[in-house]
């Protein structure tokens, strides 16, 4: 990458700000014009919105922010955008953005907070925290029966990015095995004991006691955990997805639910859940909006904005890009 003409760039900034840190991005952005149209008022809420106006859409040639998909063919002379997702499925679709674009995203800042999200399911399902729930919901004290524990478990790690590391590393620290599966299995990640490849998926899903899925929508991802897949699992494991909902086959895993200690769904297909769903009112499934990453938890916002900043330098600076999945 080449350093920018300062004069022909013109950044959007639709981060929610506050004035200390809009200085920092000028400083970052190296003399390039910078146009800041985020709300600090919704730092702490759970969506940003994306308000530019229309005479800055024609000058932009780069954008910080999730910028309606439907809308980025406004921008005529974008080169480069950084979203504050890690998921950019919607911006690399055919049509959507010009070849010429760079795209960049804010993998590296969800890590915690999807993980932990994970954790907790995990351990919930365990110590039948939902059952226990739903009896407090009914006035009911009965002991629900047997619990799990994650000490001396094998948690089987399929799709060992940042997420997936960071689970697997809070696994460990309480007693668990650690196994992963990830497209190139030469790759050491931290938290994981032992790699392997999809090739092997097969031969390791019986010997699991919780299967985790953090893998991104993708032809070879979709219904990766089918009928006979779910089949595979011994008695008693515990499913949890938190990457993409059509990972798993919602028919298949409803079908096998009755043998597994539970499933713990961030995600889900369709999404939202249809009302009329089995997977809402079955006694072991336990269901969260997709709440597992966005911005609840503050340190996930500052990991955003960290990225953003340090990638405006780089860009006006023409160094390499952080997070680039396009070049």
């Amino acid at each position: 990458m080449t350093t920018v003409n300062k004069d022909d760039e013109v950044i959007v900034n639709c981060l929610p700000l506050n004035d200390a840190e809009r200085s920092e991005f000028m400083m970052a952005a190296n003399g390039v014009e910078q146009v800041f149209v985020g709300d600090p008022t919704e730092r702490n809420t759970m969506q940003w919105s994306v308000h530019v106006p229309e005479d800055v859409v024609q000058r932009a040639t780069a954008v910080i922010g999730n910028v309606p998909a439907s809308q980025i063919a406004r921008y005529p002379h974008l080169r480069w955008l950084q979203t504050w997702s890690a998921g950019v499925d919607a911006y690399l679709a055919p049509g959507v953005l010009d070849p010429s674009v760079m795209v960049t995203n804010a993998s590296g800042a969800y890590g915690q907070s999807v993980s932990e999200h994970l954790f907790a399911m995990m351990w919930a399902l365990m110590k039948n925290l939902p059952s226990y729930r739903d009896n407090q919901s009914r006035n009911e004290w009965h002991d629900m029966g047997a619990a799990s524990s994650p000490f001396g478990a094998t948690v089987l790690v399929i799709g060992t990015g940042d997420i997936g590391s960071h689970f697997a590393t809070m696994c460990r620290g309480v007693g668990a095995h650690t196994v992963g599966v990830r497209r190139n299995p030469s790759k050491n990640v931290d938290g994981i004991e032992s790699m392997h490849g999809f090739d092997e998926l097969d031969e390791l899903l019986p010997q699991a006691d919780v299967v985790a899925l953090i893998v991104p929508s993708a032809p070879d991802t979709h219904h990766l955990l089918d009928a006979r897949r779910l089949a595979l699992l011994k008695p008693g494991a515990i499913v949890l997805n938190a990457g993409r909902g059509d990972a798993i086959d919602p028919d298949a895993l409803l079908a096998n639910l009755d043998g597994l200690r539970g499933a713990g769904l961030d995600v889900t297909e369709p999404e939202p859940l249809p009302t009329d769903s089995p997977l809402w009112s079955h006694p072991r499934c336990l269901i969260t909006p997709h709440v597992a990453g966005g911005n609840h938890l503050r340190a996930t916002v500052d990991r955003i904005i960290a990225i953003a900043r340090d990638n405006i330098a780089n860009y006006t600076t023409g160094a390499p890009l952080r997070n680039q999945v396009r070049r």
